[in-house]
């Protein structure tokens, strides 16, 4: 059969080296994502040096390119759908690098505060196109890979970046990470520009003005075939809708698996934010680049956890799996807590939180693709980690008022470590207990389901 929809030439063609650079990129792009939302805790020492700010007021400037990346995730997705999927990966790419270049002019908190909100727009933006490029790019057979690819694209890009931010941060400054993050990140936006078309799946089912010659100015540009018309969308296709996930058969479903992810949230991000100040006070004579370092080497244990995690589930099922790597996080937070001064120690430690913290956000991914119908799969999946970076925002802030409850100490209480990582584990242990209660989830691992198009729809029903 001759197929005629440009969606299904896209699924069913062999990936071509246009496709294969598309999907490169996706990796570069999350690596940036990783090293931008990194590049505030590479620094935290050297700003808390410069400003001497509290625990307190530092827990809150860590937090707020998160802030920014929640609202970015929720509006600037949305625009994705409507304007597409390159516009709006240019424009965060561009919002990412001014906001990342105006961070090094800050002279306060605050003003860093605020440009670090403008890069978090960016990210979060980023984080909802580079998700739709990629699956919607990359063909069915190999789709899962390169999901998979570029999901360890963000650890990747924190271990690899942070590396290079300590030697920067021990030469120049902790301004020079964000430096480094700008140039970066401008050098990708040209290379966007020239290899990424806009969205096959996007342009043939928006269909707009020259829609025809759009998709197949984008087929040509991924070296695929053409089509002659444009696919004919059925008017029982229905919108995906946000209120579908409150309906009575799957609000259990959306509170459980959003509370789980929300939970881990604030266990994974304790340590992604406060690794370098606790090297840096548990190691004072040691270079201020030292406690970057430990946070970009946990990095590269995240990604051998998610890698790990995509063979391991085939196995053991997703559900048992994310469940036991959970409790493995909140145990390797609590020793990591625990460890005495001792740097190589304090770093394997570091590493195997990097390693289970990671693997279950790859679970989490996978539960909440599995955990909701095809019709509301993206919608759910939104709604789970939009509302989970509340607990992105909460952690490092909430970490500062443990370790500071008065606000008024100028170096970190290093002796508090330990009931401080006890309290944050807790977050993973009551993720793993929230997830005992989901039901009715397929626990195979996540398969190469694509949203039916109305062509395919018709192929069934023949």
């Amino acid at each position: 059969m001759t197929v005629t929809d440009p969606r299904e030439i896209v699924d069913r063609s062999p990936m071509t080296s246009a496709q294969v650079i598309v999907v490169a990129l996706t990796v570069l792009l999350n690596a940036m994502d990783g090293f931008d939302i990194l590049s505030i805790a590479f620094a935290s020492n050297g700003i808390a040096a410069e400003w001497k700010v509290t625990t307190q007021a530092l827990g809150i400037v860590l937090s707020m390119e998160l802030i920014g990346m929640a609202i970015g995730s929720v509006l600037l997705g949305g625009v994705a759908d409507r304007i597409g999927r390159r516009p709006t990966l240019l424009g965060c790419l561009a919002t990412m690098a001014f906001g990342m270049l105006m961070a090094t002019t800050a002279g306060s908190p605050v003003q860093l505060s605020i440009w670090r909100v403008v890069t978090g727009l960016g990210i979060g933006g980023m984080l909802s196109c580079t998700n739709a490029v990629v699956a919607e790019f990359s063909s069915k057979k190999w789709r899962s890979l390169c999901i998979s690819i570029m999901v360890i694209g963000y650890p990747l890009g924190g271990g690899i970046g942070g590396l290079w931010a300590s030697g920067l941060i021990n030469a120049y400054g902790w301004r020079s990470v964000f430096y480094l993050g700008a140039a970066l990140t401008t050098i990708l936006l040209p290379l966007c520009f020239v290899f990424v078309p806009e969205s096959v799946q996007w342009l043939a089912r928006k269909q707009p003005a020259n829609g025809l010659a759009r998709v197949n100015a984008s087929l040509a540009k991924l070296k695929l075939a053409t089509v002659s018309a444009l696919p004919e969308l059925e008017s029982a296709e229905r919108k995906k809708s946000l209120s579908d996930i409150f309906s009575p058969a799957l609000m259990a479903i959306t509170l459980t698996v959003t509370a789980a992810y929300f939970l881990h949230i604030i266990s994974f991000y304790f340590l992604a934010k406060w690794t370098p100040r606790i090297v840096g006070a548990m190691f004072p004579q040691l270079p201020p680049g030292t406690g970057p370092r430990v946070l970009a080497l946990s990095n590269f244990g995240g990604a051998a956890g998610g890698a790990i995690f995509g063979l391991l589930a085939a196995r053991v099922g997703l559900k048992p799996l994310t469940i036991v790597i959970l409790v493995m996080n909140a145990i390797a937070i609590v020793i990591f807590g625990r460890t005495p001064a001792d740097l190589t120690m304090l770093t394997w430690l570091a590493l195997a939180v990097g390693f289970f913290g990671n693997a279950a956000i790859s679970g989490m991914y996978s539960l909440a693709a599995y955990a909701f119908p095809t019709h509301v799969r993206a919608t759910g999946t939104g709604f789970v980690i939009g509302v989970g970076r509340g607990g992105a925002v909460l952690s490092p802030w909430l970490a500062g008022i443990l370790f500071d409850p008065s606000g008024v100490l100028r170096n970190l209480p290093i002796e508090k470590l330990s009931w401080v990582a006890m309290i944050m584990g807790m977050g993973s242990l009551l993720s793993a207990g929230a997830l005992l209660f989901l039901k009715n989830v397929d626990h195979r691992p996540v398969a190469e389901e694509t949203m039916p198009t109305s062509a395919t729809l018709r192929t069934r029903r023949a």
